[in-house]
């Protein structure tokens, strides 16, 4: 099979197409003939290795955790799925024709393979964070750069629940931000004022790493109010960083609920073939992004 993979950590020019085994499933564990892979800034900043001291990987490495597919071989253990359901969830090395998945669940109808790729790791991040924010239903919670995939999903999620949102994101994506129930603005200078012109924020949420964690102190009147998943300078600002998954189960049953009750749709921006792994990494890192990136197998 092909699958992408690369032997030493650096920029996107490590990624290879390279011929590999296929992956077998071991007990509690599924795999699947990959349709779609989703693109996490996780993938490369991992490929970067900057994780390292958390997270030791052994190279060569493959690329990836999310993915949508064919279930095509089950361990030992595994009951209520089989060959031939169509299935989305996390896993590893998912920028390949097979892989092994460790949590998943039927695609709800209706998601194309492209879609459903897209949704595992951002929902279970989103989920993460605004449970850790403690933001409640009647309050007003700021996303900071929210047109891509996490942000999508916070917005939606948020507002299901009953929570007012308020969203950055660049001039180009303010109509995508209101077409998700958000008050939208730009960033750039003046942002804090215009935030405060929306209304008062009760939580905030670094999701760009722009070097604003200050300014949702600011906002918020509490570091603990405050959660960034892109800024690793967060601590000094007495805000937490989240970088640590909770249940993807749980997370993949909400986003099937929501999905079927028309409450979560996040939109594919951009698709690309394996061959351009390092092409979707370099858009990924550039950010801007509306909705979701994926990797087409």
């Amino acid at each position: 099979m092909k699958k992408v993979s690369f032997a030493e950590f650096g920029g996107p020019d490590v990624l290879r197409l390279v011929d590999a085994e296929r992956p077998h499933p071991g007990p509690g564990q599924i795999r699947v003939a990959v349709r779609a892979a989703g693109v996490n800034p996780v993938d490369w900043r991992i490929r970067e290795g900057q994780f390292l001291q958390a997270h030791p990987i052994e190279l060569p490495s493959g690329v990836g955790q999310d993915a949508s597919g064919v279930v095509d071989e089950v361990g030992e253990g595994v009951d209520g799925i089989e060959a031939g359901d169509h299935v989305f969830g996390e896993g590893s090395s998912t920028y390949a024709e097979f892989a092994v998945l460790s949590a998943w669940a039927r695609m709800p109808e209706g998601l194309t393979f492209e879609e459903a790729a897209g949704y595992p790791s951002v929902v279970e991040t989103a989920l993460r964070i605004i449970r850790q924010v403690g933001v409640r239903p009647g309050q007003t919670l700021l996303a900071s750069g929210a047109s891509g995939g996490v942000g999508s999903a916070v917005l939606q999620i948020a507002r299901d629940r009953g929570i007012t949102v308020i969203g950055t994101a660049g001039a180009a994506n303010q109509d995508y931000l209101r077409s998700l129930g958000a008050a939208a603005t730009t960033y750039g200078e003046g942002w804090v004022e215009r935030v405060r012109r929306l209304g008062q924020v009760d939580a905030a949420l670094d999701l760009a790493g722009s070097g604003v964690i200050r300014e949702l102190v600011e906002l918020t009147g509490d570091p603990q109010k405050v959660i960034s998943i892109a800024d690793l300078g967060a601590p000094q600002f007495g805000v937490r960083f989240s970088g640590v998954a909770g249940s993807m189960p749980e997370a993949l049953a909400e986003a099937v609920d929501l999905i079927a009750r028309g409450r979560l749709h996040i939109p594919v921006e951009k698709s690309y073939t394996l061959a351009e792994a390092a092409a979707a990494h370099i858009d990924s890192r550039a950010g801007h992004t509306r909705g979701r990136r994926v990797v087409l197998v």
